[in-house]
């Protein structure tokens, strides 16, 4: 299984996590997400890169030429809500993926949100057997949610590839994965491994809950 962590190497990237980091700046909501989608669209490139491809030959004003072209069926999914930015932001760069929804959320089991279970409520999706899944959350904590979305699209079929693509992942996370993932058909993308967790199961240091700074605080 691969992974790749794009912090281990300078780029342009780490600007954008550095603002949906800052708590000086990750308070504006529109530049937030703007930014989240932004990542996106980078991972999306990266991920790109490690499709199948076809040559296909198109004709321009003055001649013909042959352009490669990837040649994979894709369905990207998500988990709501903190993915939704996330989502467009790789939608943005596979304009004809198919797209698939998961709801998955932590039901704490008291007042204190040290102990939780992970619920699902809803899934929209099209096939995807035989097709490449790409898995969209922002935030990887313990890698529970992000199971249970794979095990709950496993009844719209079996994807030839996976990827994991996430924005701040702890290294708990990351393990958890690449124990419960197939090996030898996933690939994870993260644009930064953090730590640890705290005694809720947040990220640290992490970003805070990505959904709150996106759409605003849930009661």
């Amino acid at each position: 299984m691969k992974v790749y962590n794009f912090s281990e190497n300078n780029s342009l990237l780490s600007s954008f996590i550095r603002e949906i980091r800052d708590i000086n700046i990750q308070g504006d909501r529109l530049r937030f997400r703007r930014n989240i989608e932004r990542i996106g669209e980078i991972m999306a490139y990266e991920i790109s890169k490690e499709l199948k491809y076809r040559s296909l030959e198109i004709t321009t004003p003055l001649d013909v030429t042959e352009v490669n072209v990837p040649d994979e069926d894709i369905v990207i999914a998500t988990i709501l809500r903190a993915g939704l930015p996330f989502h467009h932001g790789i939608l943005n760069y596979f304009d004809g993926a198919e797209n698939a929804f998961v709801s998955a959320y932590r039901k704490y089991k008291e007042t204190g949100h040290q102990s939780f279970d992970i619920h699902i409520e809803y899934i929209a999706s099209p096939s995807i057997d035989g097709k490449t899944l790409i898995i969209a959350d922002p935030m990887l904590a313990t890698g529970s949610s992000m199971e249970l979305t794979y095990r709950a699209l496993l009844t719209k079929g079996t994807p030839s590839h996976i990827h994991i693509a996430t924005i701040i992942a702890s290294r708990q996370a990351i393990d958890y994965c690449m124990t419960n993932f197939p090996a030898e058909k996933t690939t994870i993308w993260a644009a930064a491994i953090d730590p640890g967790l705290n005694e809720s199961a947040y990220i640290v240091p992490g970003i805070g809950d990505a959904g709150d700074l996106a759409y605003g605080e849930k009661i």
